[in-house]
Order: structure tokens, then sequence, then C-alpha cells
């Protein structure tokens, strides 16, 4: 009996820490190889992995928003943050939006923010905003696309305009994305769009995994 109940006083001290241990993911390792291919026959490749980072490729039809139009992105290894947007071989640092799309370690309930300035068509000339953005994680869910079935942390993401050059912009308007990250395939599974927000872009449509494949 005495011995039953030092072992459930163990559990009560050491349970909360194993799940705390099992929520916390820390960044993955990426491999030279690795490719992810979503719907629309767009893909994304590592095609550099150093103590520097990991410099990915992406393809002119994939996930048009996390692209921000580029088609290398240099990753910092420890958070996955974007540090440099790649022209051929020209490093510019990284100044758009998703800067910090992805911020390891996730852990359910983190939140972070971040900033940017862009550019939109209006009425026959750029007007500039200036943007905050707000991440957080979700939580767990079982999300099943094209390429299997994975267990993903959702991250949900909020942009909202916050000042602007032209005095009629609808300033405070927010838009609410949102992601799902799966350990298992080491990047985004799945991403689903402000319906709201997509009406006036039909460019852009809700994306998921078809096929990947990692190399070791």
């Amino acid at each position: 009996m005495v011995k039953k109940i030092i072992f459930l006083g163990w559990l009560i001290v050491f349970l909360p820490a194993m799940v705390v241990g099992q929520d916390k993911i820390d960044a993955p390792v990426w491999n030279v190889g690795d490719k992810w291919t979503f719907t629309g026959d767009g893909s994304i490749e590592v095609v550099k992995a150093d103590p520097s980072g990991y410099i990915l490729t992406f393809s002119d039809r994939n996930c048009l928003i996390e692209t921000q139009n580029c088609s290398a992105i240099l990753f910092q290894k420890a958070s996955l943050n974007r540090i440099n947007a790649i022209e051929r071989d020209k490093h510019t640092k990284y100044v758009m939006g998703l800067s910090k799309i992805l911020d390891f370690p996730l852990i359910i309930g983190k939140q972070w923010k971040t900033g940017y300035s862009g550019k939109e068509k209006g009425f026959g000339h750029q007007v500039s905003y200036d943007y905050s953005e707000i991440y957080k994680v979700l939580g767990w869910e079982d999300i099943t696309v094209q390429a299997g079935k994975f267990k993903s942390l959702g991250v949900e993401y909020k942009r909202k305009a916050i000042s602007s050059s032209a005095s009629w912009a609808n300033i405070g308007e927010e838009i609410i994305n949102q992601y799902w990250y799966s350990p298992d395939a080491k990047y985004f599974v799945k991403c689903k769009y402000d319906k709201d927000w997509m009406k006036g872009n039909k460019d852009i449509s809700n994306w998921e995994l078809t096929s990947f494949q990692l190399k070791k």
C-alpha cells in the first residue's frame, strides 16, 4: 500500500512535466532534398543546410502568400524565422510578412508578435500600409489531407492594418488565417485563409500537403 501511494505521488509530480515536454515542439532538422508538394502543383525544397541556416526554394505556383514573391528564403536553424530573401546569389534582409510564421519552440498557448510594411494597389497608384502580425499556437488536431493523416499543431495568424499613406484606407481591418504544423511532415500540412479576405483575392486559395519526401 505504501509503495502504491509513493508511486501515485511520483505520477502527480512528474506527469505534468512529461505532458508539457510532449507539447513542446523544437525546430525540425531539415536536410538537403527535403521537399513538400501542395495543391496547385506548387513545391518547397531544401537546397542548402549549413550552420548559417537552411535555404528553401519556392515554386512560382505554391502558396502565393507564404512565398511573399520570393524564389528562395534563408531560415534560421533554431527558430525557423526568416532571415534573408535570396535572389540569385544576393541576400537581403527579410522584411516582409510572415517573417515568424514559424517560431520554434512551439508550445500550446504560445503567442508572439511582429510587423511589416507593404504596398497594395489602390485607385491607380500604390498605397503603403503598416501591419501588425500576431501568432498563437492553439493545440493538437488530427488533420487529414491528400498526403495522409497527421497529428498537427494549429497556429492562428492575425494580421491587422495599423496605418496607411491613404486617408481612405480601411485602418483596423483584420484577417485571421489558420495553419497546421506536423512534426512528422516537418512543415505545415494545411492552410485555411480568412474567407472574407479571400473574396477580393481570386488568385488565393486554401491549400494542403499532397506529398512530401524527407532525406536522412
